[in-house]
């Protein structure tokens, strides 16, 4: 079976030269059989890679540790989630993973494209096989997961007990569908300047991929960040680390891509703008794959690898992105700008949003790389944190949220701010209100906590006004505006969702940074603490053998008027075969907070370091993430708006010749 896998890797690597090559020659010389070719190779090309990944996966799941890959990763007694799991839970593994991605994001355009011309559709298989080809070579070459170890080793050297965890089985394969999801609106922008003409056409096939990507990186981007907040047991969900920025910065610009090509679907302007936004998106997402693996770095969310792979990458990089940028330079000023609009429009709005997400992550991206730049040219070290951050990513913000809720209110074309601004008077009242709250009656210290739950209102209001003033709530009878309501467009109610689940979110982020408490203290069994109104006892450290881990387990009693409520367990685990320590976490949640706990060191007086905290609406950070993914599925259930391509017209041809 491993040697299936691997053979099937090499078929799978020489189908995407023949998926890169014969399209692209058939687009240039209008032979309507080579461009034929690319849909059944794409096809067959993703059937291969997944045959290659189930062989990886049985090699994990049987523990064969003839495979160097699993005795580097796995152990015989870890359960058999973790088994699976750990087949993308290293290196050589998760690159697998990559390009069954790829693949399969290929194969869907090959199966679903078939109302695209067939000039672009081969253009667009052509280059997502140029990527393809790239990153299978960088595999067979470098990251080999089929690598025999002979003799096989009786036993291997378990997966690093951070991993043995259900957020390894969500988190990696949810950010990879993102990553690599832009990959797609990559390949339709390279097509689109190798061809050298565009239109508003060509936004509405691409829209959809961006939605779906970015839909996926928006939760596995909240998946990751309450994964690190329960199992590092450090009480945090955002620590500005290089890693979680690499994938942060894609994030931000697929926000901008995804807005921008809104306007030049139903504008048919931005035109180049869009074209560069997807080629800048997806090489955010190569620059994460180089950060992770290239060993520049040290981070937690980093692979070790050693740094001939980090150059291999680093030439992926140069190619695919100095290319395209080169592309890009060559062609840009053979497309016209397209429709031209008021500065107060909805699509002057989204510029404008436009603006404030691309400053924001070059605020990131400089944050990033400043600190391995400097040490590559002088050897000096610095740290950027949160601080840095703070500062700058944070003002960019502010204007940003504020602006949000007037977008979708503007006409397009000329709007009118005065009567958007009147619709929004309530939504405006409601965020007044919510700061005097604040200020008054919970945190008059901080300005920030005010100011930040004002702006959250602000934007769950503004998105909930957005559907009132289209279904006509006060101007029209009940029964007329439920029947506006059921007939909403699904892409407004998306809009209103994705806006609702961002004040959420920012509701989440306040409360816990503005309202929330924290003690560390050491207690012997049956003292009590209080935190934040609520009291624990400590009933005494247990200790309880796991599978292959052995752990000291602290067990503490909520009390609430003196009765027991519940209790929460905090543990520190022992993984003997790798010889290392973790920290359980335990927490409880009550309504939208939550108490959160994590055990220290014990101490010769028979008394343990504890640590609390009260995190108030802490729930709400990834419960507003969920909305913004449920909003990007809304969007997608619209029926003028399908994963793929609309519908035929007519005369899609004729549209396509003419270059506006």
């Amino acid at each position: 079976m491993v040697e299936t896998g691997h053979f099937a890797l090499v078929l799978a690597f020489a189908l995407s030269l023949v998926q890169m090559l014969v399209p692209l020659v058939g687009a240039r010389t209008g032979n309507q059989r080579l461009m034929a070719v690319g849909g059944p190779v794409t096809v067959t090309g993703f059937a291969l890679t997944a045959l290659s990944f189930a062989a990886l996966a049985s090699a994990y799941a049987g523990s064969d540790f003839s495979v160097a890959s699993v005795w580097e990763n796995s152990h015989s007694l870890q359960p058999m989630i973790y088994k699976i799991t750990g087949t993308w839970g290293n290196h050589e593994g998760s690159m697998l993973l990559w390009v069954l991605i790829l693949t399969f994001f290929g194969a869907l355009v090959a199966v679903f494209g078939n109302n695209l011309p067939a000039t672009l559709k081969a253009n667009v298989l052509a280059v997502q096989g140029m990527i393809g080809a790239a990153f299978f070579l960088f595999i067979l070459a470098t990251s080999n997961p089929f690598t025999r170890l002979n003799p096989a080793p009786i036993e291997g050297r378990d997966l690093n007990p951070v991993l043995q965890d259900l957020g390894l089985a969500i988190h990696p394969p949810m950010l990879y569908l993102g990553y690599v999801g832009f990959s797609i609106c990559f390949s339709f922008s390279v097509a689109a300047l190798i061809e050298g003409r565009i239109d508003a056409s060509w936004a509405r096939w691409v829209r959809p991929w961006t939605l779906v990507a970015w839909m996926f990186l928006t939760g596995g981007i909240a998946m990751g960040s309450y994964w690190a907040y329960y199992e590092l047991g450090w009480g945090g969900f955002w620590f500005w680390d290089p890693v979680e920025n690499a994938s942060f910065m894609p994030w931000l610009a697929g926000t901008a891509l995804l807005h921008s090509a809104i306007v030049m679907e139903k504008r048919s302007a931005l035109k180049i703008w869009t074209l560069l936004l997807a080629i800048l998106t997806f090489s955010l997402s190569l620059l994460g794959t180089f950060l992770v693996r290239s060993g520049v770095l040290t981070s937690v969310h980093a692979f070790a690898t050693d740094p001939a792979r980090g150059v291999f990458i680093l030439c992926i990089l140069t190619l695919f992105i100095g290319g395209s940028l080169a592309l890009f330079a060559l062609r840009a000023s053979r497309l016209t700008v397209g429709g031209l609009f008021h500065p107060i429009s909805r699509e002057g709005a989204l510029v404008l949003n436009n603006l404030f997400l691309t400053t924001a992550t070059a605020t990131v991206l400089v944050g990033t790389l400043y600190p391995l730049a400097l040490e590559a040219l002088t050897g000096g070290k610095i740290s950027v944190g949160a601080p840095f951050f703070d500062l700058t990513f944070g003002p960019l913000m502010l204007p940003l949220l504020a602006i949000v809720p007037f977008g979708p209110l503007l006409a397009w074309k000329r709007g009118d701010v005065i009567a958007a601004s009147q619709r929004l008077m309530a939504a405006f009242a409601l965020a007044i209100a919510a700061m005097l709250v604040t200020g008054l009656f919970i945190d008059g210290a901080s300005v920030f906590a005010a100011l930040g739950v004002g702006l959250a209102v602000w934007l769950v209001a503004g998105a909930l006004t957005d559907l009132a003033v289209k279904s006509g709530v006060g101007s029209v009878a009940p029964a007329v505006m439920l029947r506006r309501f059921a007939g909403l467009p699904r892409s407004v109610f998306g809009t209103a969702l994705a806006h609702l689940g961002l004040g959420l979110t920012m509701l989440g982020i306040v409360g816990t940074l503005c309202f929330g408490t924290e003690k560390i203290l050491s207690m012997r069994p049956g003292e009590t603490v209080e935190l934040s109104g609520h009291t624990l006892r400590f009933e005494g450290l247990s200790p309880r053998k796991g599978p292959n881990f052995t752990e000291d387990r602290g067990r503490f009693l909520l009390i609430s008027d003196g009765n027991e409520d519940g209790e929460i367990t905090s543990a520190k685990r022992f993984y003997p075969v790798r010889q290392t320590v973790t920290t359980e976490s335990g927490i409880r949640t009550l309504g939208l907070s939550q108490l959160y706990l994590s055990l220290g060191d014990e101490n010769n007086d028979g008394s343990v370091v504890v640590r609390l905290w009260w995190k108030p609406l802490v729930t709400l950070i990834w419960g507003g993430g969920l909305v913004m993914m449920a909003g990007a599925a809304m969007s997608l259930l619209d029926r003028r708006l399908r994963v793929g391509a609309p519908a035929r017209r007519r005369k899609p041809a004729a549209a396509l010749a003419s270059p506006t």
